[in-house]
């Protein structure tokens, strides 16, 4: 059974996410859509100018040559321009494709070619130039449209033209043909691909996920069956919208919701703009999680002794509360009475200066999170819910809900999903969010879906309560030496709880024993060298210094406390690199990749086996 053999998802009479928007533009009109800061300050963008640009975005598509079925790649941060791209293509049966801002010249031009992209859209200069270097080999594009025309006054182009003209040509086109629009978005099918999305592509080429109308429409309604989530509501745009979760959460979620999408000014500002906007429900992946629990945890270390012991009691009344929560049981008055306190007196003013004061739905996937890491954030008075999915089935699988939550596992299975484990101890998943396969790959989509399966790489099991537990990946399972399986991802999570360590690796396929690479913190580790006088000059010399290893060799210690000893890390190594998103070694959302770490830093590695 395929997702095609479910009946198609119908939201309102909208059977495909362009009828839903067009429904929803009409049906909200006046009010506020999206904001985005502009010169310092936040402008609104209503339902009736959304849907005024994608229609124009669309239309001018049609007119620059686009047909039904054909693809459109955008290369852009985050912002309301990304939203109108997407609309606009799937209102005139274009296939949305998003590229990684950090992805190379030879990268873009792969994409393109599998894709067959016929009109490519690039943020500003930096972008543009990825795409001019690479399109003499792509004789299949068409146009290329620019954002940001900042620096390109001067620059001339038959290709090239701005998002401002579009829009004309667009409104030129509406003017002549005033019911094409309406009539297109009529013309759209559950079955039709809507949009692509490309995996990482950490073993081997990207491949193209195919994700049709049906399996966006079926997530949607399911998403917003969990997530008390409504038009009053405000959300923060700051993950890749080329990644799967943030394109549900801040472009298909808000479709049904009405909810308003604030979009950060830039990667740089997410600390800062989360603080203005405040926003209500937050969805981010664990590294996201990580940082706001560093900070606070840095901060304390400057805190004075009566602020240390008050955010002691407020905490503890807070685990209080939360172990009642995780167990099911009932608090007494006199830890709700202390709890109440130390909220208002001290776990309010973390919370405000973390930017979730107004937060009642706090979401984190796309990778394991450390359970201890949850359980802080549940002290501190928020809902926080771990979640499962992949691209693979159009985001959610499966998801920790308030009445039925476990720590560390990743939830129930969602309405209408079928999870099961297979005899190698597989996550296999079936409904019909499963994506229609990969573009040009047939043989890769029939080793991925077999029978309606999905199987997702995943190893876990499902316990007696039905909760889904995963373990780890099956590529990443280490068996070591002496035959011992670890499941890495357990040890890893326990040292990125630490506000030192950015990242770290586990080691030890076919080794004696367990090492790590780490990769510190940069800014948290500077100023722990900075504070005690550590001389450094630059970020390998901080990774140097016996100070800095002597800290990180401390927080490993402390992690292997909570392992067998056949699961402690025996020897470690720092990365002394600063890496960053454009980098191979990391994921778009800035996660190791294993191995490829452990094939470029392979002698690095050998030193600790030595």
């Amino acid at each position: 059974m395929n997702a095609m053999t479910y009946p198609p998802t119908v939201i309102d009479g909208a059977a495909t996410t362009c009828q839903l928007f067009w429904a929803r533009v009409k049906q909200h009109d006046g009010k506020i859509a999206m904001r985005e800061k502009k010169l310092g300050i936040w402008q609104s963008i209503t339902w009736a100018e959304y849907g005024a640009r994608a229609r124009a975005c669309g239309l001018g598509l049609v007119a620059l040559g686009l047909k039904r079925g054909e693809t459109v790649s955008i290369l852009s941060d985050n912002n309301p321009e990304w939203l109108y791209l997407d609309m606009g293509i799937l209102g005139v049966g274009g296939v949305s494709n998003g590229v990684y801002t950090t992805d190379s010249a030879k990268q873009v031009e792969y994409l393109c070619r599998d894709s067959q992209t016929r009109i490519f859209v690039a943020e500003n200069e930096e972008q543009l130039d990825k795409i001019l270097e690479v399109r003499d080999r792509l004789p299949g594009l068409l146009k290329i449209i620019v954002l940001d025309m900042e620096g390109l006054r001067d620059f001339h182009d038959d290709m090239v033209i701005s998002i401002d003209e579009l829009y004309r040509i667009g409104e030129e086109y509406h003017h002549a043909a005033p019911d094409f629009w309406e009539e297109q978005i009529a013309l759209s099918r559950p079955e039709d691909l809507a949009i692509l999305i490309y995996t990482s592509g950490t073993t081997g080429p990207p491949k193209g996920a195919m994700i049709s109308h049906r399996n966006l429409m079926f997530q949607i309604s399911n998403l917003t069956g969990f997530i008390d989530i409504g038009p009053e509501d405000e959300q923060l745009s700051f993950l890749p919208l080329c990644h799967v979760a943030e394109r549900s959460f801040s472009v298909f979620l808000p479709l049904f919701a009405g909810s308003i999408v604030n979009f950060v000014e830039g990667p740089d500002t997410v600390p800062e703009n989360i603080r203005e906007v405040s926003p209500t429900v937050f969805f981010a992946v664990p590294r996201i999680w990580e940082k706001f629990y560093s900070a606070i945890t840095l901060q304390l270390k400057e805190a004075t002794s009566l602020q240390k012991w008050a955010y002691d009691q407020a905490i503890r009344a807070g685990y209080k509360l939360a172990e009642h929560r995780l167990n099911g049981t009932t608090p007494s008055v006199m830890e709700k009475v202390k709890f109440w306190i130390g909220d208002r007196l001290v776990l309010k003013n973390v919370k405000r200066l973390l930017g979730l004061d107004r937060a009642h739905y706090l979401g984190s996937g796309a990778a394991p999170i450390a359970p201890a890491l949850i359980k802080w954030y549940l002290a501190l008075g928020l809902n926080m819910y771990e979640v499962y999915g992949q691209t693979e089935n159009a985001g959610l699988a499966t998801s920790n809900l308030p009445q039925q939550f476990k720590l560390g596992s990743v939830g129930v299975p969602v309405p209408h999903t079928e999870v099961r484990i297979s005899d190698e101890g597989e996550i296999l998943l079936k409904g019909p969010h499963v994506f229609m396969g990969y573009l040009n790959q047939p043989e890769k989509t029939a080793e991925t879906v077999t029978d309606g399966w999905l199987h997702t790489g995943d190893v876990g099991y499902i316990d007696n309560s039905g909760f889904v537990k995963i373990t780890d990946r099956m590529k990443d399972i280490i068996i070591t030496a002496g035959g011992k399986n670890i499941t890495p991802s357990e040890i890893e999570n326990q040292l990125k709880f630490s506000p030192y360590v950015s990242d770290a690796v586990v080691i030890g396929d076919k080794r004696k024993y367990l090492t790590a690479l780490i990769m510190i913190d940069y800014e948290n580790v500077e100023k722990y060298a900075q504070d005690r006088d550590v001389p450094f000059t630059n970020f390998q010399s901080l990774c140097r210094a016996q100070e800095v290893l002597d800290l990180i060799r401390d927080e490993i210690e402390n992690v292997n406390k909570d392992f067998a000893q056949v699961e402690t890390i025996k020897d470690f190594r720092l990365i002394e690199e600063v890496l960053t998103a454009e980098d191979d070694e990391l994921t778009p959302t800035m996660k190791l990749k294993r191995a490829f770490v452990n094939q470029k830093y392979k002698s690095l590695i050998d030193t600790m086996y030595a």
